[in-house]
């Protein structure tokens, strides 16, 4: 079992950054690809970036690429979303998601774990 807890979120001006935190325990870290997912009022979520578990391979979202970096630190057992020049159709809860695979996914259904969730707004 693996316990996610995401952090940093909050109300930001347009063209503002924000950094989202998520912590892993349970299991292994370095055994776990990882993803951030979002869900916006009356939208269905949505993948945002993610990586392979060995960090390796990203992907990012179209419609974040350049704006947003993912990371992690294996050391700390922690996933980061640095999101920059944030824009008012970015706000919405944003997860944290893990999955006992090798690979990258990009679809929520191939995630074994999800956090709770933090809420990102971006004022116009």
């Amino acid at each position: 079992q693996v316990q996610l807890v995401e952090s940093g979120g909050g109300l930001v001006q347009a063209g503002g950054s924000l950094k989202l935190s998520c912590a892993a325990s349970g299991r292994a870290f370095s055994r776990l690809a990882m993803g951030w997912f979002r869900q916006a009022p009356g939208k269905e979520r949505e993948f945002v970036a993610g990586f392979s578990r060995s960090g390796e391979t990203t992907r990012y979202a179209d419609s974040v690429k350049g704006r947003f970096i993912i990371s992690r630190d294996n050391a700390k057992n922690t996933v980061l979303l640095q999101m920059s020049s944030l824009k008012p159709e970015d706000t919405a809860v944003y997860y944290c998601a893990a999955r006992n695979g090798l690979l990258v996914a990009t679809t929520g259904r191939d995630y074994d774990y999800w956090g709770q969730g933090t809420q990102v707004t971006v004022s116009s």
